[in-house]
């Protein structure tokens, strides 16, 4: 097979692996908070109780990342070290899904002991899955054209998943509903489903993608070598620092978006087609990036894209209940977002190829292991912000047929501050530590490349 082959089945074999797996992590990491306060309509002193437990285990999973990183790196199989991990996890995290939005029919502490079991099993699937999945990335192709053009598809592919569910989640579950007798057994129904497609997308990825890159280590790494692994890559510390604090102010806006529009702009249905202009805005970003790269170094695109997040937050704190200020607002936002998602996704990749060059082992999972850990340790974070901001704002405390007539001035500009003003000053920051202590430009990974390829001959 010859390597154009090979570079078009990981593209597309690669790629259309993520359209599930986004949708059944955005129906938690964006949804689960409202299902239980809005669908189940769980209590304040549970919504507390339930922010600290979500907390809690999303840093706890993250800080496991990178031991599962090891487990994939130190697998010997016929089919690689990556692809038995992907089967296994997408299985166990799809029945962790489903489990999720069952109807337990439980109250009080037994409500929160079930929560808590169901939460961490769902939490470890996914990581099982998401580690060995990204792991695979850089030994597709240590090309970094070919890279950037899988990581373009992955993301295209990831974020028509993603804002199909956040378009379609209101509708869809209002209509399963009806169909199922109840809003819950609407939202199982929806998580089912997501499950199953999710499941069908990563079978594609195992049986077409294909690794290109296959260093065979000397030795398995040792646990105990697995903090000197990531601290001695001080790319890769730098990275996750810059953009976990990136990540954080975004999840932060996404998740208090459907809050805002039914409580602050008082239309709960236009979350829909805002979401809907904002993911076209979104994938056509992604789709350009390998334009815009032929002419601005990705040191270029970051600023470009940090001061559209920027002002795209600015605008949107004033918009007040202008859609169309609103919708450009959002426009600005997400089309920078798009460009940092994937620039941080190419980042840790090439970090794979600077920590072999520096310690002599490549560790391809411990590496991209970083990637969910920013996802979750940002997630974390923003769960928790999300959290208080409901507690503070009094949203928590409302019924859910509550609308706009339920809250004054003081609670939006309480919302408007934890989704606008945090997270422009979070994207800025974020920005400031990449410009000062990111080093792998182009130049020096071509470098890089230049020296494993001598070492290997």
């Amino acid at each position: 097979m010859t390597g154009g082959s090979i570079g078009a089945r990981n593209v597309w074999g690669f790629g259309l692996g993520t359209l599930g797996r986004d949708m059944l992590a955005a129906l938690v990491a964006m949804y689960l908070m409202f299902y239980l306060t809005e669908v189940v309509d769980i209590s304040a002193s549970t919504v507390v109780a339930v922010t600290v437990i979500m907390v809690v285990m999303r840093v706890f999973d993250a800080v496991n990342d990178p031991v599962m990183g090891i487990i994939v790196d130190n697998t010997r199989s016929r089919w690689g070290k990556f692809k038995p991990w992907i089967a296994i996890g997408a299985l166990a995290w799809a029945a962790a899904s489903i489990l999720m939005f069952a109807d337990w029919g439980l109250e009080g502490t037994t409500f929160l002991i079930m929560f808590t079991v169901v939460y961490l099993l769902w939490e470890i699937a996914y990581t099982v899955n998401d580690i060995s999945y990204y792991g695979m990335l850089p030994s597709l192709s240590r090309d970094r054209k070919q890279r950037e053009r899988i990581g373009v598809v992955a993301r295209v592919c990831a974020n028509v998943g993603l804002f199909s569910l956040v378009v379609g989640v209101l509708p869809i579950t209002k209509a399963l509903a009806e169909w199922t007798g109840s809003l819950q057994r609407g939202w199982f129904t929806l998580a089912v489903i997501l499950s199953i497609v999710m499941v069908a997308f990563q079978a594609i990825t195992l049986v077409v993608a294909k690794e290109e890159v296959r260093i065979e280590e000397p030795a398995t790494t040792p646990l105990r070598e697995l903090f000197s692994v990531i601290v001695r890559n001080d790319q890769l510390l730098w990275v996750t620092f810059a953009m976990m604090t990136f990540m954080t102010g975004y999840l932060v806006t996404t998740s208090l978006g459907i809050y805002y529009f039914r409580y602050v702009y008082g239309d709960e249905d236009m979350y829909s087609i805002f979401a809907a202009v904002l993911g076209i805005t979104q994938i056509a970003g992604l789709a350009i990036f390998p334009l815009v790269a032929r002419f601005l170094t990705r040191r270029q695109i970051h600023l470009v894209a940090t001061a559209l997040c920027v002002f795209g937050f600015g605008l949107f704190f004033f918009a007040d209940s202008s859609m169309l200020l609103i919708g450009v607002a959002g426009v600005l936002l997400f089309s920078g977002q798009a460009f940092i998602q994937l620039l941080m996704l190419l980042y840790i990749a090439d970090c794979a190829e600077y920590g072999e060059w520096k310690l002599g082992r490549r560790n391809e999972s411990i590496t991209v292991s970083l990637q969910p850990f920013i996802y979750k340790g940002s997630n974390a974070l923003a769960s928790g912000i999300v959290g208080l901001t409901l507690l503070a704002s009094g949203i928590a405390s409302l019924s859910s047929d509550s609308d706009a007539s339920a809250i004054g001035d003081g609670v939006v500009l309480v919302v408007k501050i934890a989704m606008m003003v945090v997270p422009m000053v979070l994207a800025t920051l974020s920005w400031l530590i990449l410009r000062m202590k990111y080093r792998i430009d182009e130049p020096t990974y071509a470098r890089i490349v230049s020296d494993l390829k001598e070492r290997e001959a």
